[in-house]
């Protein structure tokens, strides 16, 4: 039997508002999963400084999943969700749906109008295609992960 996500609580924040507890929230549920589960590569870079980072906490206070909205001109024309990550204790409830939904609606509120650009590892195609995001390239190799690029164009 399927469980229901967790309800959790969200922070949303500039780069230099997030005060040093959420960045280290943040950076630690990302280590967790890009580099301890998927392998080393550098994690933190020049775009987590220009971007919204959004973390969801569960009752206890403990990240479960987190992504960020990195400003349009950045790494794509159009303002993109990229590290996004749920804690291995969150994954098959349907936590990973409702965060890319919070980031969409957070990504619109922030750029209104705007389309929104993902670099999804392939194997993902189908959960962003059931969000709305459509693929505009073909698979490329980004930190030895097949990926490819995919739109989100408003309503």
């Amino acid at each position: 039997m399927r469980t229901l996500p967790p309800t959790l609580r969200w922070t949303w924040a500039r780069f230099d508002d997030l005060g040093v507890n959420a960045l280290h929230d943040a950076l630690a549920l990302r280590c967790k999963v890009f580099i301890l589960e998927q392998g080393p590569y550098q994690d933190p870079d020049g775009a987590d400084k220009q971007s919204h980072h959004l973390l969801g906490y569960d009752e206890a206070g403990v990240a479960q999943a987190c992504l960020r909205v990195v400003d349009p001109g950045v790494n794509f024309p159009e303002p993109s969700i990229g590290r996004v990550v749920t804690s291995k204790e969150a994954r098959g409830n349907g936590t990973g749906r409702v965060l890319m939904q919070e980031g969409i609606a957070r990504c619109q509120q922030a750029f209104p109008g705007q389309g929104i650009r993902i670099s999804a590892q392939a194997h993902l195609q189908g959960f962003y295609g059931s969000l709305g995001f459509v693929a505009v390239s073909d698979e490329y190799l980004e930190d030895d992960i097949p990926h490819i690029e995919m739109l989100w164009s408003p309503p």
